[in-house]
């Protein structure tokens, strides 16, 4: 699947909301630039915030969540509830999850609808915007800050104030943990497909990457000087830590690096803990 180029997102309507129901989350669904349907949650944040914390302003975090998940997880429900003490959170199903549209492509063409959320936060008046990815959700959001840079023509609505990537790879193709092989099978083979829409509610593109996508870690020297927190756990199944490694490298001196000790491998796997960390560093990095 190719990238393709990014064209201006198609607007959705959004429900007027009196003061009585500002704070109240809702539903919609919104067009990528490749005329993909992606369902959204958007949570205007707390009624009253914690003093101790960062002040919100008019701050919206676009959470990307990983592969077979979707906006209605409970996973991705509970990081959503972590960050609506800093502000706004956009949480959304990638194409082929959820009640989204399209087929999942597992990381390539899924940076148009982070883009696409990312432009439709900056719609409602979000001047800034940080954006969370965990595992696939975590490449796709080094991707989209690398390929939509402020300062691009036509992409100035779609960039990030700060990017957080939780768990991701650095390189594509990976098959040196179990759990990858069995990804692997599950993405390439046709009754592994049939696992996805069946077992996991997931819906993946029969026909493989041509061309093969801009790579995590080709993607990352790009991002400056947007702000990079990598984050990873020390036990995690997926990718080993020479990964986050990688990445932190090739980023140069805007990124941070945390390795997590006894942390597995994405949203299910960051503790309450390391959401209010992850929190506190974009709330005071974006913007």
């Amino acid at each position: 699947m190719s990238t393709g180029s990014a064209g201006h997102v198609a607007r959705s309507t959004v429900p007027a909301q009196s003061e009585t129901t500002a704070r109240t989350p809702f539903r919609t669904f919104l067009r990528t630039s490749d005329g993909v349907s992606i369902e959204l949650v958007y949570d205007p944040g707390a009624a009253v915030y914690d003093a101790s914390g960062p002040p919100p302003g008019n701050l919206a975090f676009v959470i990307a969540h990983g592969f077979t998940g979707d906006v209605d997880r409970p996973h991705v429900r509970r990081v959503a509830a972590a960050f609506a003490r800093y502000g706004a959170v956009v949480t959304f199903s990638f194409r082929g999850h959820g009640a989204s549209g399209g087929r999942s492509t597992v990381g390539d063409r899924e940076v148009l609808d982070l883009a696409a959320a990312v432009a439709w936060a900056r719609e409602q008046g979000h001047a800034r915007v940080a954006t969370v990815g965990f595992s696939m959700g975590g490449s796709v959001a080094l991707r989209h800050a690398a390929l939509y840079a402020p300062g691009q023509e036509g992409r100035t609505d779609a960039h990030t104030d700060a990017v957080v990537s939780v768990s991701a790879p650095a390189r594509w193709y990976y098959r040196g943990t179990a759990p990858m092989r069995r990804l692997h099978w599950l993405v390439t083979r046709p009754e592994g497909r049939l696992v996805g829409r069946y077992g996991f509610r997931t819906r993946i593109h029969h026909r493989g990457w041509d061309p093969v996508p801009l790579s995590p870690v080709e993607a990352v020297p790009r991002i400056a000087p947007t702000p990079l927190l990598i984050v990873h756990g020390d036990r995690d199944g997926y990718f080993p830590v020479d990964h986050p490694r990688m990445l932190a490298a090739a980023a140069g001196d805007t990124c941070e690096l945390w390795l997590e000790p006894g942390m597995g491998h994405a949203e299910n796997a960051a503790g309450d803990d390391l959401l209010a960390r992850i929190g506190d560093w974009a709330a005071a990095r974006a913007g």
